[in-house]
């Protein structure tokens, strides 16, 4: 934005020089600035002392002015020049800080020349009109107005939020007779050397953050250590590559911890005493925090035979997490909790996760209730939310409820079976019949559970028992979250839903194409319900290609995200739904419990104005950490199990194809759940053709037939344990089909043959 118009001084370099201030006067601000726009020989205090003819006693006050306006950034000091501060385009990119406040957010230019003097700081604005709403850690492109005082006052209205460049390489450093190399943790990226005087003080093995610098005139890359990270190998923290490639914040700062260690506990006072109901948790064996529980009893109400009364209560980690507290700007930042097989990366410190808000036997704790009156054929009459004080009456594993209702009660149990477990399974039993009315998606598939030594190196990999208890919780924690999105809509009150667009059409065809080439029947219409993809499962059961099927079920499926407009939840099944049940390790859930706050008037720590007019940004934000996390979880399982059989090179195994591709085909193993690659070229002596409707590669001249869910044997060739990569060869034959179906396409090829087809065995 221009400057308002400044009057010049009298004593500017010309021919009318004779006009100076008085002496022993000092010039105005508009002079001084003037005189540093316009005079650009001008190299300090003494040459602008000189123009405006300051000495003695004036000297000092000169000073003074001079200082302030370098205090204000009016003014900034180089090695060069003293000079006035640059000004902001209209239209520039800008950083808002992580741990800026929600509710009073600030900005600084994304790009800065530093001999302009410090980043000018640009408050962001936001209204009820605003078609962008950012948030703290985001990049956004803004429109900039710098107000009409002589000093600039930098507001912001963001125009778009963008994508952040990624910081330097990630790799791992490998020292060898001609040096060291890094591994690239990407392992999409190649391999470079570093010469010994770029490493500072890493050493074999450790993750290393570089830059990449082109040498010589070949301008060979070649990377330069800027950050020893550590050691994942030697420290037993695979988790840590995926951690730092990902920028997962993982350390929390002095200020969070400070305030976490400074909380104390909730009392009674504004809530309902509920600490002689008996609700219970029931969780993983090796659960440190546990902060939903779970009470049920028969519904005595005469209108309602049969039925029951289900309540879930939930940690009041509102109550803990004030908005723009430093514990609510970092739970926000993180967005979620990460797990890893080898630690957790907590959303929230300890203090607050496992000590206060954790539902402990025994102890009184704060809690959001809901209770809900369920009917005898398991469909919810009505519900109500309760802010409360509880006291856990038992913390039990899955494990011990499902063995006490099989009729394995232990002492601790026992005592319970009658008057709190039969009750909760007697009232999940008529929630099941609800829910298969409802039809939600049946996609059950089997997830592994990597298990680790005491030096952080997988040990066993098991696919832990699918058991009620686990079905019960699941059950009751959905209907929480239902009741509180139907609460906040009747309330009309904003809120943060979770939802799960129904699949598109390009999706829905290629599942068309490939159940098509299975002789599996299925609806054209574009309209299509879970319960459609439940009779397609039904069919494959039957005809046993139930895998091959899922698979592609799975792959046709939209990916479940958080928004403040409601499309509704597709594989649920449900027109609502919001997440609830575990502000512990959600934002999403402390955000829906604030809204539960202010909507029904059960405190003064409700969801703000500031997050409500945010809420778009928010949801934008948590969304892209959860998919974060799934990534990071997910490589760290691929490296583990890499690393895991990186000692079996040679050894054969059997799996399943889980993907196809026209560079080859991918397969995961049955024994382990890890995922490896055959390159087309060394699938065998022909040219094998990518089938995109059938999912399939098909050799042109001998019709072998590879297709998505095909059981085969591997040979492991490779193991990269630092990029999470396997490499297979392939031992099995495939099916073999007539080749002139596979000519009938435009399609190209896949790679050639290799050199060397596959053996016989």
């Amino acid at each position: 934005m221009a400057r308002p118009p400044i009057s010049k001084p009298k004593n500017l370099s010309g021919p009318k020089r004779e006009r100076k201030p008085a002496a022993n006067t000092l010039p105005t601000r508009e002079q001084l600035l003037e005189a540093l726009a316009q005079q650009t020989d001008i190299k300090g205090k003494r040459d602008l002392a000189k123009v405006f003819g300051i000495r003695g006693d004036m000297r000092r006050p000169f000073k003074a002015m001079l200082a302030a306006l370098e205090g204000e950034g009016v003014i900034t000091r180089t090695r060069k020049a003293l000079r006035r501060t640059a000004a902001l385009p209209h239209v520039t990119v800008l950083d808002i800080p992580a741990d800026a406040d929600p509710e009073n957010m600030h900005a600084y230019p994304a790009q800065w020349n530093e001999e302009e003097g410090e980043k000018p700081r640009v408050a962001v604005l936001s209204g009820r009109d605003s078609r962008v709403a950012p948030a703290p850690g985001d990049r956004i492109l803004a429109r900039i107005d710098a107000g009409e005082a002589e000093v600039p006052v930098y507001t912001a209205k963001a125009m778009k939020i963008l994508d952040k460049p990624r910081r330097g390489q990630i790799g791992i450093v490998r020292m060898d007779d001609d040096g060291a190399r890094l591994i690239p943790v990407d392992r999409k990226q190649k391999e470079m050397r570093i010469p010994l005087g770029d490493l500072l003080d890493a050493g074999d093995g450790d993750l290393v953050e570089v830059e990449v610098k082109l040498s010589g005139r070949l301008m060979i890359p070649r990377a330069k250590v800027t950050a020893v990270i550590g050691n994942p190998m030697s420290e037993g923290a695979i988790s840590l590559i995926a951690i730092h490639n990902l920028e997962i914040p993982y350390r929390f700062p002095q200020s969070v911890i400070r305030d976490a260690e400074e909380a104390s506990e909730i009392g009674l006072k504004g809530r309902e005493d509920w600490r002689e109901v008996p609700l219970i948790t029931i969780d993983p064996a090796d659960a440190k925090d546990h902060d939903d529980a779970v009470y049920a009893e028969p519904d005595t109400d005469p209108a309602n035979v049969g039925g029951h009364i289900v309540t879930v209560a939930i940690a009041d980690v509102s109550a803990y997490v004030r908005p723009g507290s430093a514990l609510d700007r970092e739970a926000y930042v993180r967005g979620n909790s990460v797990y890893f097989p080898d630690r957790v990366v907590p959303m929230l410190p300890e203090r607050i996760s496992n000590e206060l808000c954790s539902l402990k036997q025994g102890v009184p704790r704060a809690a959001l209730a809901v209770r809900m009156v369920i009917g005898a054929d398991g469909r919810k009459r009505n519900h109500s939310f309760h802010r409360i004080m509880m006291r856990s009456a038992a913390k039990l594993s899955y494990q011990q409820a499902q063995a006490a209702i099989d009729g394995h009660a232990d002492d601790q149990t026992g005592p319970l079976l009658d008057p709190i477990l039969r009750p909760l399974y007697a009232a999940y039993d008529a929630m099941a019949q609800a829910r298969d009315h409802r039809g939600p998606l049946a996609l059950d598939l089997p997830e592994r559970k990597i298990m680790l030594d005491d030096k952080g190196m997988v040990k066993d990999i098991r696919v832990p028992e699918r058991l009620e208890a686990h079905r019960l919780i699941e059950e009751m924690m959905i209907a929480a979250n239902v009741a509180a999105a139907e609460t906040l809509e009747q309330k009309k009150s904003a809120l943060l839903y979770r939802v799960h667009d129904e699949p598109s059409s390009e999706k829905l065809q290629a599942l068309r194409d490939f159940l098509g080439s299975l002789d599996i029947s299925v609806k054209k219409s574009d309209s299509v319900r879970a319960s459609d993809f439940n009779g397609i499962l039904t069919q494959s059961r039957k005809a046993g290609n139930v895998e091959q099927v899922s698979e592609m079920v799975l792959r046709s499926q939209a990916q479940a995200e958080y928004n403040a407009e409601n499309y509704g939840h597709f594989g649920l099944n449900l027109d609502r739904y919001a997440h609830f049940t575990s502000p512990i390790r959600r934002y999403a859930d402390l955000i829906v419990h604030r809204a539960l706050i202010a909507a029904l008037g059960l405190g003064d720590d409700g969801l703000t104005e500031t997050e409500t007019l945010h809420l778009p940004g928010i949801a934008q934000h948590i969304s892209a950490t959860e998919r974060r996390a799934m990534r990071a979880e997910r490589e760290t399982a691929d490296r583990l199990l890499a690393q895991f059989l990186a000692t079996k090179i040679g050894a054969k195994f059997e799996g399943r194809i889980s993907g196809v591709t026209r560079s080859g085909l991918f397969v995961r193993l049955f024994e382990t759940g890890a995922d490896g690659f055959i390159p087309a070229s060394t699938l065998g002596q022909d040219y094998y053709r990518y089938v995109e409707e059938r999912q399939s590669m098909i050799g042109e001249r001998g019709g072998e037939k590879f297709t998505l869910g095909d059981h085969v044997s591997v040979r492991l060739v490779e193991a990269a344990p630092v990029a999470g990569a396997l490499r297979f060869e392939l031992l099995s034959e495939g099916q073999r089909v007539n080749p002139s179906s596979v000519r009938r396409g435009n399609k190209r090829p896949s790679k050639s043959f290799g050199p060397k087809g596959r053996k016989k065995r």
